[in-house]
């Protein structure tokens, strides 16, 4: 039997991370008990996936029955809004650039999420217990969840992608440093009269960004970072005057906008663990990280981490919740993750900042990438795959020596 050698892993949380860390635990052939219900509330807001988490969809066989309902991402823009003194002229990337067709798909999570959990359903290797965990018991040899129905299972690890609130997190004793912004994503999909021709535009305002990503037709999703009073004031607007809104604040770049039903309004926050993995509880997706929806990171973010945790399982299959392969986890997840937030956290903190010198240093920033070819293909190999970006230069640097 394959089971007596293979440890048994328990994933806690059922979003999109909890998904793809249960069908990839079990398409590596471990035993997989999934716990939590089902999503049944309606998540009106996308996810831009970028090719190498695509790539992961398309092992796990989730891809092909989602790519119609999604709209690949060729080109990103950032566009200076702020009415400061000083501003950074338009820095476009283009997935040609870099030989890529597109930099990934923007994808309606009410697409996303129910493909995950039907394809989690079918599979024979999956236990989903539709269940919350009601206490958690970590000891040296294994892990128990006790469920609030009274039932329990163990396993030698547990996946916790609980959220950014994660009570496995909390009952391993990981502490977080967290802040919470002044600031909400007000989120919301709209029609547009013009052609968006795949682009996708980052609007950089005082307050934070206005995202305007392409849909399939001529159809946007757009988060748009306010004050969260702003947010509730844009909320209670009806849909003529809000859609003029949307209109003037893209500078009728699309065309003429109509408002789709549907609004919500997300609070923002970072939430940083001081380590990512102890006592057989490893975190990933938003257990792991939290910060502002700038640059389309999240949950690919998330996909590396359940992508890590499942190459260094492999290696340790008898026990992967054993301290080594925990220490390996959280050594091999630190730069990524820490590079990623604390670069979203000071982009973030520049737009909101009125001091001249934070302003300077971004305006100079997205100046170089705008204008120097090499520095952008740079950055956008680094956003698609960590260490492609080095590579490619190390690469480049060492063709002309030879």
């Amino acid at each position: 039997m394959e089971h007596e050698q293979t440890a048994r892993i328990l994933v806690a949380g059922t979003g999109p991370a909890g998904l793809i860390a249960a069908l990839g635990f079990a398409a590596a052939g471990f035993p997989v008990t999934l716990v939590g219900p089902e999503a049944t509330a309606p998540d009106g807001r996308t996810t831009a996936l970028m090719n190498p988490a695509l790539k992961v969809l398309e092992r796990l066989g989730v891809l092909e029955d989602i790519k119609p309902k999604a709209a690949p991402l060729k080109v990103m823009r950032i566009v200076d809004a702020t009415s400061r003194l000083i501003r950074s002229p338009v820095v476009t990337f283009r997935a040609s650039e870099i030989d890529e067709d597109q930099f990934g798909l923007n994808l309606p999570n009410s697409v996303l999420n129910p493909a995950l959990a039907s394809k989690v359903a079918a599979h024979a290797g999956i236990e989903w217990l539709k269940s919350m965990v009601a206490t958690w018991h970590l000891d040296a040899e294994h892990v128990r969840a006790v469920l609030s129905d009274g039932s329990s299972v163990d396993a030698s690890l547990a996946v916790a992608a609980d959220g950014r609130l994660s009570p496995a997190r909390q009952a391993a004793g990981i502490s977080t440093s967290a802040r919470s912004y002044p600031q909400a994503a007000f989120v919301l999909n709209f029609r547009h009269s013009s052609d968006h021709a795949f682009t996708s535009t980052e609007f950089h305002t005082e307050t934070g960004p206005f995202t305007q990503v392409p849909l399939p037709g001529n159809r946007s999703s757009l988060v748009w970072v306010v004050r969260p009073e702003t947010a509730t004031e844009l909320a209670a607007l009806d849909d003529a005057t809000l859609s003029m809104r949307v209109e003037q604040q893209m500078q009728s770049m699309l065309g003429r906008v109509t408002i789709e039903p549907g609004r919500q309004i997300y609070p923002l926050s970072a939430v940083t663990p001081l380590r990512f993995a102890r006592d057989r509880v490893a975190l990933v997706g938003e257990a792991a990280h939290v910060f502002p929806p700038i640059g389309a990171q999240g949950l690919n973010l998330g996909i590396r981490d359940v992508d890590d945790l499942i190459g260094i399982a492999c290696e340790n299959r008898s026990d992967p919740g054993a301290a080594k392969a925990l220490a390996a986890y959280d050594f091999k997840r630190r730069p990524d993750i820490l590079a990623r937030s604390s670069a979203v956290t000071l982009l973030n903190m520049s737009l909101l900042s009125d001091m001249l010198p934070a302003q300077m240093a971004r305006v100079a920033g997205l100046g170089a990438l705008g204008g120097f070819a090499p520095l952008r293909a740079f950055f956008m190999r680094e956003g698609l795959r960590p260490g492609s970006g080095f590579a490619a230069l190390a690469g480049g640097l060492r063709r002309p020596a030879r």
